[in-house]
């Protein structure tokens, strides 16, 4: 038999073989090449895939086109006679409304540059274009916060907005995998983008790793050396809310639904950055709390870099009925199979301090949960904590950060938060309907339930004077 050649019945040789892909990974040489294949790819499943195209779209306040009209490496000139080549454009148009946006795209590491994005701002202007998108590994809150800086003059008549490669791979698999696509060929191409996107060779992938100022910034949070003011410790706090969003896209991806950070609505990024860093300073603790719809309560991360532990809670509210005991063996008849080392704290009304214990120990004894000063008390709600050592190497590797934080995260989501059921009242019941024949002829201060077969209507009732016609009265 020749050399390479697969016996029959020798098992299966295609489980080593490579599926062949409309959109290969090979061969892409260099950061250039690299924007290019990503920005044609995106653009052009885009237009192919409609649904999928507007999805993204209706952020932006583009129409619902029948069409929509893609384009690679579009040409214009300045006002100073200089060509200007943005990665893209997109056009849409109903209704005798047409909306066009630039696209300017990077890869990998390569950040977005401020005087780049300007320019295409001004040809966006000058061409009455409705705004310029940006697309790069940089990740942020909404399309509307952006990671370059420009001058706010230019975004008066000209939108800038900006998504993250994660934020497009997210919408792709929420499409593919939940609302689906109509067409089995589209869908079948929105797939093959997923499957290039999912390679880091494409330069398209989510969170790296939380920069290089990570170690030095870490070592001084938990030596307490670190100040607010120091320039590294800002740049930790962007990376850490990058990370985050990272976190609630991932979620996102595997739910269907839209995981979110809340946030004061009026509260702006330079604000929120600003906050984490004197948390992180102060504290030396990265916090993040994350929202999905209809779970119990919202997921908290908070890494505390001083005891280098990981800490992901809950917050339930405790029932609104019932004995102190009875509302905490609740929480523990739904923890049954959760390890004994979860951490259960008790809150209580007008109290400053609480009660904690190990799940083990709660099982054993429910009274160490109880109030002391107030046995009697009912709690208000239970914060359930899970604690494990902190990741602290670079990158995303096994022992990593970042890859020990979002394990651990997903893991608290999956094995608590999505079963725990918040305690709901019992309906109230209808009052038993009295047997038959056991009716009596003393009127009485209850009528018969509404819902009674042969209830009496309003009148029938005997008379509580009628007995007493017929004797005389007294004196």
């Amino acid at each position: 038999m020749p050399e390479g050649e697969a016996k029959v019945g020798a098992g299966e040789p295609m489980d080593d073989w490579h599926p062949a892909r409309l959109i290969p990974t090979v061969g892409i040489r260099g950061q250039e090449e690299q924007e290019r294949r990503a920005t044609s790819c995106l653009l052009a499943v885009m237009h192919a895939v409609p649904e999928f195209g507007h999805a993204l779209l209706k952020e932006l306040g583009a129409p619902k086109s029948t069409v929509i009209k893609t384009f690679a490496e579009v040409r214009f000139r300045d006002r100073d006679g200089k060509t200007i080549i943005p990665d893209g454009a997109i056009v849409c148009e109903r209704a005798g409304r047409r909306w066009i946006c630039l696209v300017e795209v990077k890869t990998g590491k390569a950040p977005l540059k401020d005087g780049q994005v300007s320019s295409y701002l001004d040809v966006a202007r000058d061409n009455d274009f409705d705004g310029v998108l940006t697309i790069s590994n940089q990740i942020t809150a909404s399309s509307g916060e952006s990671p370059v800086t420009v001058d706010g003059r230019k975004l008066k008549r000209t939108s800038l907005w900006h998504f993250s490669w994660w934020r497009i791979i997210t919408e792709a698999i929420v499409q593919s995998r939940y609302r689906g696509v109509a067409d089995p060929d589209q869908a079948w191409l929105l797939g093959e983008l997923i499957a290039y996107f999912d390679s880091e060779v494409s330069g398209t992938g989510g969170f790296q790793d939380m920069g290089d100022q990570w170690v030095s910034v870490r070592t001084a949070a938990h030596d307490n050396t670190l100040r607010a003011s120091d320039p590294n410790a800002h740049v930790v706090a962007e990376r850490w809310e990058e990370f985050s969003q990272y976190l609630c896209l991932g979620l996102a991806q595997d739910l269907g639904r839209s995981v979110t950070l809340p946030r004061p609505r009026k509260q702006s990024r330079a604000a929120r950055l600003d906050e984490l860093a004197k948390l992180l300073a102060t504290d030396g603790v990265l916090e993040a709390t994350l929202r999905v719809p209809d779970a119990v309560g919202d997921l908290t991360v908070r890494c505390d870099l001083r005891a280098r532990q990981t800490l992901t809670s809950v917050t339930i509210k405790a029932p609104g009925e019932g004995r102190a005991k009875s509302r905490i063996n609740w929480l523990i008849r739904q923890l049954s199979e959760a390890p004994g080392d979860l951490r259960i704290e008790a809150v209580y009304p007008n109290a400053r301090e609480t009660t904690g214990a190990l799940l083990g120990q709660a099982r054993d004894d429910v009274d160490c949960l109880i109030y002391r000063a107030d046995p009697k008390r009912e709690p208000r709600a239970f914060n359930v904590t899970l604690s494990r050592p902190m990741g602290k190497k670079r990158g995303k590797a096994e022992g990593s950060f970042v890859r020990e934080t979002r394990t651990q995260t997903f893991a608290f989501y999956r094995d608590f938060i999505q079963d725990l059921k918040a305690w709901q009242a019992r309906a109230p019941k209808l009052r038993e309907e009295p047997e038959s024949g056991s009716e009596s002829s003393i009127p009485s201060p209850d009528p018969p339930p509404a819902g009674a077969p042969e209830s009496r209507e309003p009148g029938e009732a005997p008379d509580p004077f009628a007995s007493l016609d017929s004797q005389p009265f007294a004196g």
